[in-house]
């Protein structure tokens, strides 16, 4: 007599999380980022947080750049003088906000444990579904330079629409979009908005330059904070007053003809037509 074979059970599913912060704003916090700050709170130093994550030392600083601007203040600070040269510190801003994280990830876990069990009495979605959901709801960016502003002024032509957003008390930025554009994302005076500028279509001009030359719709000056040189083109990062980065690739010949040095006063200069905006949500 042939033996009923008994139903075969499935092993109970298993969630596992990775808590990704998204503000109005565009992505803001993730695992990697919240270990390079708590790196940085315990080592003091960059390249010894870079290498605990681990992220080159430049992506390290891409990270907190990127963080930064993105932050109502500024999230680490450098420290100089002492014993020790001085180094990075992270601030009590910069601490909440970890603080804040590893709470929501508690709370997101918890979250996961509850979904897995109605999955497994076959109450809820399946995990494919999930992931699918997820991939959905996640958007990246390849544009380095990200701005939240408050719009400040509109002005609307028969085909062009220009938008000014406010960055902060210092400095405001000009977007020119078309009209059909502006009418999509229902734009408002007083409105948060995102503006993105892929780094190559931002230009360095010298203090001297400044002088004779009348610069383009947008221009943000600050101090020349990292300059990486590739074979053909050259990456300079410069800090503007308030924190904030704006991030320039430019051709090694015009690099030269500069001669800018780290710590150099300059201005990063773009078009207003480079400047797309985005609303979230």
């Amino acid at each position: 007599m042939q033996r009923k074979s008994e139903p075969s059970r499935k092993s109970p599913r298993h969630l596992t999380g990775r808590l990704e912060v998204e503000t109005e704003q565009g992505a803001f916090l993730g695992d990697a980022r919240i270990r390079l700050l708590e790196s940085i709170d315990t080592q003091g130093s960059i390249s010894k947080a870079a290498k605990y994550v681990p992220l080159s030392y430049k992506a390290a600083w891409d990270t907190l750049d990127a963080m930064n601007n993105l932050a109502e203040k500024p999230l680490v600070v450098r420290a100089t003088g002492g014993r020790n040269g001085g180094g990075t510190q992270l601030t009590d801003y910069g601490r909440q906000i970890v603080s804040l994280y590893r709470a929501l990830e508690a709370e997101y876990q918890a979250m996961l444990e509850r979904l897995v069990a109605s999955m497994n009495e076959g109450l809820a979605a399946t995990p494919a579904e999930f992931r699918r959901l997820l991939r959905h709801m996640s958007m990246k960016t390849s544009a380095r330079n990200q701005f939240v502003g408050t719009i400040v002024g509109l002005r609307s032509e028969e085909v062009d629409f220009e938008v000014v957003l406010k960055l902060d008390d210092m400095y405001e930025l000009t977007a020119l979009i078309t009209r059909d554009s502006a009418e999509n994302l229902d734009l408002k005076m007083g409105m948060e908005i995102q503006a993105l500028v892929k780094a190559p279509s931002v230009q360095i001009l010298s203090k001297e330059e400044l002088k004779t030359a009348p610069p383009p719709h947008n221009c943000l000056q600050g101090e020349v904070k990292r300059i990486h040189r590739g074979k053909v083109n050259s990456e300079y990062i410069l800090v503007l007053p308030g924190g904030k980065t704006v991030c320039a690739v430019i051709p090694n010949e015009r690099a030269n003809h500069l001669a800018l040095v780290e710590g150099s006063t300059a201005c990063a200069t773009f078009e207003a037509s480079s400047v797309i905006l985005c609303v979230i949500g």
